[in-house]
C-alpha cells in the first residue's frame, strides 16, 4: 500500500448512518418539534433523544458545569492558594507560550489580581527554555520571592523539575491537560482530569479550562460571585478553539458563553486584537478565533515572546492595547513569511527523496528552519501528503526538536511513544505532539517511526474523509434549517458543522471560474430550486458544468451578504464530476 499526494478525487465521502434507536428518535423529534426530517436527524446524531434534551442542547446552561472539587487534588490546590493569599505570599502564574498557555495565564492572573497584588506572570522562552516548566523559570520564581507557582498547560511530566523546586522551597500547583506519564510529579497539587486516579467526569478540558476550574473552586470556597470567574470566559473560548479540543460537554457550554461574552463586552485587549484582525464590529465565531485571533496570539510566542500576548490580554489601557496588538500583528506577518519558506523548503526536500512516494510517514529536518513555525509546517505537509508528519530543526547543541501532526483518527502520540528510548523529551496528545532527540538518533527514529506507523495505520486513515451529515435536496436548505444550525453552534471537534450532500446538480445560469481560474463560483440547480455557492480551489471544474454536465456537491450551508443583500449559499468542500 503506497502513500501519494492528495488531490480532490482522493477524498472519501462517508454519509453518517443512524442506528435504529437514533432513527426512531429523529422521527419523534421531527413530529414533536415540528422540524424537517433532516434537522431532526442532525439532533439525533448528537445524542439528543427527546424534545427536552433538544431544548437543553440549544440553550446550554452554566449550571450544568461539573463541581470542580470532583477533580483529584483540587482540595489541596485551593487550600494552598488560600494560604498563599492569606499570608501575602508572592505567587507566580506560569504558562506555556501558545494560545492555550497564554490565555490560561491571562485568565488566572486577571482573576487572582482581584484577590492579591503580590502576583507576577512568567512565560518560558520557546528557544532558550523550550516547552514546559524550566529550571530557569523555577530559579526566576525563587529570585523574585515567589513561594508558590501555578503552572498552566504544562507540568504533567515535570518530575525532576518538581524535585528541584521542592529542594529550593518553591511550591507548585500544576494545571495541565496533556497525557500523563508513568509518574505523576510531586507537586502540592496536580490537576489533570486525564490522571488514571482522577474521577472528574469530563476529560477533554483545555489547559486554560483546568485553570478555570481552579478559579471556579477558589471562588466557591471564598464565596466570591461566580460572575467574577465567568467574565473571563472569552479567554477560555479562545483556548478551546485554538487548542482543537472537543467542543462537547463542558467545553461546548464554556465556548458558548465565552463567545457570547466576547461579542457583548470584549476586554480592552481582545477588542484591540479584533480590530487589527479586521473583525471588530462583526459577530465573532469559533472560526474567527481559530483563523483570525488565535494565529496572532500564537505569533507572539513563535516570533518574540508569549509574554507579549499575556501583556495584551490583561491590559486595561486601550491605547497601549492597540499598540501591543499592532506589534503582535507584525509578528504574525513574520510568522507567515517563515511558514512559507519552511514549507516550500520541506516540500522541495521531499520531492528530491526517491523513497518519498512509498512512505507512510513524513519526517523532515533542517537546522535552518525557524523553530516557531515547524508545527505550522507540519500541518501544511500533512495537508499535502496526508501522512503522520514530523518537522524538526536545530535546538541546542546536538539536540534537534520539532512538532508532529497526525491524520484522521491516527494516534501520533502513541507512535512517538514507541520510540521514547531515542528521545530526550516528548509530550502531547493523539493529534499533535512535540519531541526532541540527539541529531545522531534521527535516522533510527525515522526508521522506527515509519515501521510503527506502517504496521498500525489503517487504509481509511490514509485518505481524508468528509463525514456527511445527510443527503439532501436543495429545497431542504432554507432559512428555517439555517436557524436550527445556528442553534447547534459553537461548532468544532466532536460537534462538527453539518456537511450536506446534493447529487446531480447542473449549471443554472452563471457557474464560472473566478480569481484567475483558481476558484469556482457556483450557480446550481436540481431543476426545482437554484442556489449559489463557492468552491475554493476547484475552478478547473467550470467547463464541465458549463457543458451541461452534472455534479455532486458536498457543502456547508452558510450566509452570504453582497451589496446589502443576504442569501444562503453553499460553501462546497468537494465537487465530484458525474459522467
Amino acid at each position: 500500500m503506497k502513500s501519494s499526494i492528495i488531490n480532490p478525487l482522493d477524498i472519501n465521502w462517508q454519509i453518517k448512518q443512524l442506528t435504529p434507536e437514533e432513527q426512531t428518535a429523529a422521527e419523534r423529534l421531527s413530529a414533536e418539534l415540528e422540524i424537517s426530517p433532516v434537522a431532526a436527524r442532525i439532533l439525533a446524531d448528537r445524542g439528543i433523544r427527546t424534545a427536552a434534551q433538544a431544548r437543553a442542547y440549544i440553550r446550554p446552561s452554566l449550571d450544568s458545569l461539573h463541581d470542580p472539587f470532583l477533580m483529584r487534588d483540587m482540595q489541596a490546590a485551593v487550600d494552598r492558594l488560600c494560604l498563599a493569599i492569606d499570608n501575602h505570599e508572592r505567587i507566580m502564574v506560569y504558562g506555556d507560550y501558545d494560545v492555550d498557555g497564554t490565555t490560561a495565564v491571562a485568565l488566572m492572573y486577571s482573576f487572582l489580581r482581584t484577590q492579591t497584588d503580590n502576583l507576577i506572570y512568567y512565560i518560558p522562552d520557546r528557544y532558550t527554555e523550550g516547552y514546559g516548566i524550566s529550571t530557569k523559570g523555577i530559579d526566576t520564581a525563587k529570585e523574585k520571592g515567589c513561594s508558590l507557582v501555578i503552572a498552566l498547560d504544562c507540568g504533567i511530566k515535570a518530575v525532576d523539575k518538581m524535585e528541584y523546586a521542592d529542594s529550593i522551597g518553591v511550591d507548585f500547583i500544576i494545571c495541565d491537560h496533556h497525557t500523563p506519564g508513568e509518574t505523576i510529579p510531586r507537586a502540592v497539587a496536580v490537576l489533570n482530569m486525564k490522571r488514571s486516579d482522577c474521577l472528574y467526569p469530563f476529560k477533554e478540558l483545555s489547559g486554560c479550562g483546568v485553570g478555570f476550574k481552579l478559579a471556579q473552586a477558589y471562588a466557591m470556597r471564598r464565596g466570591i460571585d461566580m460572575q467574577e470567574v465567568y467574565r473571563l470566559l472569552p479567554l477560555l473560548a479562545m483556548s478551546i478553539a485554538s487548542d482543537i479540543v472537543p467542543v462537547t460537554g463542558e467545553n461546548r457550554i464554556l465556548a458558548f458563553y465565552g463567545l457570547r461574552a466576547l461579542n457583548a463586552f470584549p476586554s480592552v485587549g481582545l477588542q484591540a486584537i479584533m480590530q487589527v484582525a479586521g473583525i471588530e464590529g462583526k459577530t465573532v465565531t469559533i472560526s474567527d478565533l481559530v483563523y483570525k485571533i488565535g494565529p496572532r496570539i500564537n505569533a507572539a510566542g513563535r516570533i518574540k515572546s508569549g509574554a507579549e500576548a499575556v501583556r495584551l490580554l490583561i491590559t486595561d489601557d486601550a491605547e497601549a492595547a492597540l499598540r501591543f496588538a499592532k506589534e503582535i500583528d507584525s509578528y504574525n506577518q513574520d510568522r507567515r513569511d517563515f511558514d512559507t519558506k519552511t514549507t516550500d523548503e520541506a516540500l522541495a526536500q521531499l520531492e528530491k527523496d526517491p523513497m518519498n512516494s512509498s512512505r507512510f510517514t513524513t519526517v523532515v529536518f533542517s537546522p535552518e528552519w525557524h523553530k516557531g513555525v515547524v508545527g505550522i509546517a507540519a500541518s501544511r505537509l500533512t495537508e499535502t501528503y496526508y501522512r503522520p508528519t514530523i518537522v524538526l530543526t536545530a535546538s541546542d547543541g546536538d539536540i534537534i526538536s520539532g512538532s508532529a501532526r497526525s491524520v484522521s483518527d491516527f494516534d501520533i502520540y502513541t507512535a512517538i511513544d514507541s520510540c521514547r528510548d531515542l528521545l530526550t523529551n516528548f509530550g502531547g496528545h493523539k493529534f499533535a505532539a512535540g519531541l526532541s532527540m540527539h541529531l545522531k538518533d534521527l535516522p533510527e527514529f525515522k526508521r522506527r517511526f515509519e515501521e510503527y506507523v506502517s504496521s498500525h495505520i489503517t487504509p481509511a486513515q490514509q485518505k481524508p474523509t468528509l463525514e456527511i451529515e445527510a443527503e439532501v435536496e436543495l429545497s431542504d436548505m432554507n432559512w428555517k434549517m439555517y436557524k436550527i444550525l445556528q442553534c447547534l453552534e459553537p461548532f468544532g471537534p466532536g460537534n462538527e458543522r453539518p456537511l450536506f450532500l446534493c447529487r446531480h446538480l447542473i449549471n443554472n445560469r452563471n457557474t464560472r471560474a473566478v480569481s484567475d481560474g483558481r476558484h469556482l463560483h457556483l450557480d446550481l440547480t436540481d431543476r426545482v430550486v437554484a442556489m449559489d455557492g463557492i468552491a475554493f480551489g476547484q475552478g478547473d471544474k467550470a467547463a464541465h458544468l458549463q457543458n451541461g454536465n452534472s455534479v455532486d456537491v458536498c457543502f456547508y450551508l452558510e450566509e452570504n451578504t453582497f451589496r446589502g443583500r443576504t442569501t444562503l449559499q453553499m460553501n462546497a468542500q468537494d465537487v465530484k464530476l458525474n459522467p
